[in-house]
C-alpha cells in the first residue's frame, strides 16, 4: 500500500492555506504542487510547502507523481476542473458546491465511479463528533421524535466588497448553493431526504443585484426545518445557531461549524446515563427535578415519564479554528483510506455532493418563482 499522498492544489487562497496545513498534519501527506490564476499568489504559497508552482491546470495535472488534486476556487469553476483531474486519472477532493447544477455533480459522479477513482466534495461537518452525538440521539430517539428545527446563520459580509463573485450568482451559484449545502448534507444526514417547500430570496435595499438574505423550508417526512442564511453582519457579530426539537425537549448547536452543543429535555435516568456515556465531557448546568422519579406528563396526547428535567452542555465555542482543522484532517484521512482500500466505507463520498446540491437548486428555483 502506498503509505504517501502527494496533493496537487488549484487555487492558492486563504482557505486553501489553511487547508493544506491541516493536511500536512497527517503523516505521508504531501504537497507537491500549486497553481492560481493568480501566479504571485501560488509563488508565495509555494515557498511554504516547498512545492512546486505549475502555469496552470493542465501543467498540475500532467505531473505523474500526483495522486490527488485539491479544487479551491470560486463554484463557477468546480465542474470543469474536477472533470479535467478525472479524465486525467487523478482523485479530488473539491469544495462546496460540486458545481452549479445538479446534473454536472451527478456527471462528475459516474464519471469518477466508472475510472475507479476518489471524487468527493468537503463536506467535513459530518466529521464533528457533535454531528455524531445528535445522530446517535436521533436514531435512538432519547427525546422522542423530530418535530421541528432551524438554522440560522447571521453571517458577516465585512470581507465581501461589492464587486466579490460571492455576489454573482453565475459565478457563486447564489447562497443556497454556494453556502447552504453544508447545512442541506446535515440534516439530510440526520432525517433522511426531505423537499423544499417553500423559498426566498432578499435582495439588498438599492441594490437589486445582489442578493444577501435567503430563507427555504424544507419537509422531511412529516417535520419541517427552515434554513435562513443572511449575509449583512460586521465580522465581530457573525454567529449561527441551530435548533432541534423533539417531543421531549431540544438541542441546540452554535457556529457554522457545530463546536457547542446545549440539550434541554426531559429524560429518565437511563436516557440521561446514555448522553452523558455519548457526550462524554458534557456537564448539568441546570437540573430542576433531581429528587423526581418517574413523574408523568403529557404531551401530543401521550403520557411522558420522566425523572429529570435537565439542560447539558458540551463543547466550547473557543476551540473553533482547531475543531475547523480536526475536521479537515478527519476527512481526509478517510477519503485516503478510501483510494487505499476501496472496500473502506466513508462518512462522505459523491452521493453527498450530488444531495445536498440538489436541495440547494430547488431552493433556488423556487425562490424565483416568487
Amino acid at each position: 500500500m502506498k503509505d504517501e499522498l502527494n496533493i496537487g492544489v488549484v487555487g492558492a487562497g486563504s482557505f486553501s492555506a489553511f487547508a493544506m496545513n491541516a493536511f500536512l498534519k497527517i503523516e505521508g501527506v504531501r504537497i507537491m504542487a500549486i497553481t492560481d490564476i493568480k501566479k504571485e499568489n501560488a509563488v508565495q504559497v509555494a515557498k511554504s510547502y516547498n512545492a512546486i508552482v505549475a502555469d496552470d491546470m493542465s501543467a498540475l495535472l500532467e505531473n505523474e507523481n500526483i495522486d490527488l488534486i485539491y479544487i479551491a476556487t470560486p463554484p463557477c469553476l468546480h465542474y470543469q476542473q474536477s472533470k479535467m483531474a478525472l479524465l486525467s486519472g487523478k482523485n479530488v477532493i473539491c469544495e462546496k458546491p460540486a458545481a452549479l447544477k445538479t446534473s454536472e455533480a451527478e456527471e462528475l459522479s459516474s464519471l469518477a465511479a466508472s475510472r475507479q477513482l476518489l471524487y468527493v466534495v468537503n463536506l467535513m461537518q459530518r466529521y464533528n463528533p457533535l454531528y455524531d452525538m445528535v445522530t446517535e440521539i436521533i436514531k435512538e430517539k432519547v427525546l422522542g421524535n423530530f418535530l421541528h428545527g432551524f438554522f440560522e446563520n447571521y453571517a458577516s459580509d465585512e470581507n465581501l466588497d461589492s464587486d466579490h463573485w460571492f455576489w454573482d450568482e453565475s459565478k457563486s451559484g447564489g447562497i443556497f448553493i454556494e453556502h447552504g449545502v453544508h447545512f442541506f448534507d446535515m440534516f439530510e444526514g440526520w432525517l433522511g431526504k426531505g423537499k423544499v417547500i417553500n423559498s426566498l430570496q432578499l435582495h439588498r435595499p438599492g441594490v437589486e443585484r445582489i442578493k444577501d438574505r435567503v430563507q427555504a423550508t424544507v419537509l422531511y417526512k412529516d417535520a419541517t426545518v427552515n434554513f435562513y442564511h443572511g449575509f449583512d453582519q460586521p465580522k465581530v457579530l457573525d454567529r449561527q445557531e441551530m435548533r432541534l426539537l423533539f417531543e421531549h425537549g431540544e438541542i441546540t448547536l452554535y457556529e457554522w461549524i457545530p463546536v457547542k452543543m446545549k440539550l434541554h429535555g426531559l429524560v429518565t435516568d437511563k436516557q440521561l446515563e446514555y448522553i452523558q456515556a455519548i457526550t462524554g465531557e458534557s456537564k448539568i448546568v441546570c437540573n430542576s427535578n433531581v429528587q423526581t422519579k418517574n413523574k408523568k406528563v403529557k404531551g401530543r396526547f401521550a403520557e411522558i415519564i420522566f425523572d429529570k428535567e435537565v439542560t447539558l452542555e458540551f463543547g466550547d465555542a473557543a476551540n473553533k479554528a482547531k475543531t475547523y482543522e480536526q475536521l479537515l484532517i478527519n476527512m481526509l484521512t478517510d477519503q485516503w483510506n478510501w483510494i487505499k482500500d476501496h472496500s473502506h466505507k466513508r462518512k462522505i463520498d459523491a452521493s453527498n455532493a450530488v444531495a445536498c446540491l440538489r436541495v440547494a437548486e430547488e431552493a433556488t428555483n423556487l425562490s424565483k418563482k416568487l
